[in-house]
């Protein structure tokens, strides 16, 4: 057998990429954003294309990622941020209630969306964490718009320029008449 494999491609040349980053624990997350932006320039991906947005904290991550995803503007979106234990259970509702808004996004819109978000127990590991975390987000997220974008079916208005039709313009304009 010899199916049809897809290849990971991690061309950024024209990606539009959101990154929304939580300034709760900043140097953490700055530390991610930082990775992450040089990644995406490394990956092809023009700085005139990535729009950068902060918010409190991780639980504000879905709300702006979902806002973000509604307007169609961008092939992918980054989440990036840190959540790390304290005394509290309020760890694992931060921890798990912002990895599902996050999924959430993604499964509902179609747009990928690279979770950055690091759970930790210490700022130790988290900061050890965040500067690959960040080049990872952005390898997911430009090879993921491609894989999306690479699946999308052909429409039927994908079939209006083939061979038969080059040239032919007032047949489109008939239609316009209508």
């Amino acid at each position: 057998m010899n199916p049809y494999t897809l290849t990971p491609d991690l061309n950024g040349e024209g990606l539009h990429i959101g990154i929304v980053r939580s300034r709760f624990n900043e140097e953490i997350g700055t530390t991610e954003l930082e990775s992450c932006l040089a990644e995406l320039a490394v990956l092809g991906v023009d700085e005139r294309d990535v729009m950068v947005v902060s918010v409190p904290g991780a639980l504000e991550l879905g709300v702006t990622l979902a806002q973000m995803a509604e307007t169609f503007e961008f092939d992918a979106l980054i989440a990036l941020g840190a959540v790390i234990r304290g005394e509290t259970y309020h760890f694992e509702i931060v921890s798990n209630e912002s990895a599902s808004s996050i999924s959430r996004v993604s499964l509902e819109t179609g747009i990928p969306v690279a979770n950055g978000v690091l759970t930790t127990d210490t700022e130790e590991q988290a900061q050890e964490r965040a500067e690959e975390k960040g080049r990872d987000c952005a390898r997911s997220a430009v090879e993921m718009a491609n894989l999306v974008a690479a699946l999308e079916p052909e429409t039927e208005d994908d079939d209006d320029f083939d061979d038969d039709d080059e040239g032919d313009e007032d047949e489109d304009d008939d239609l316009d008449d209508k």
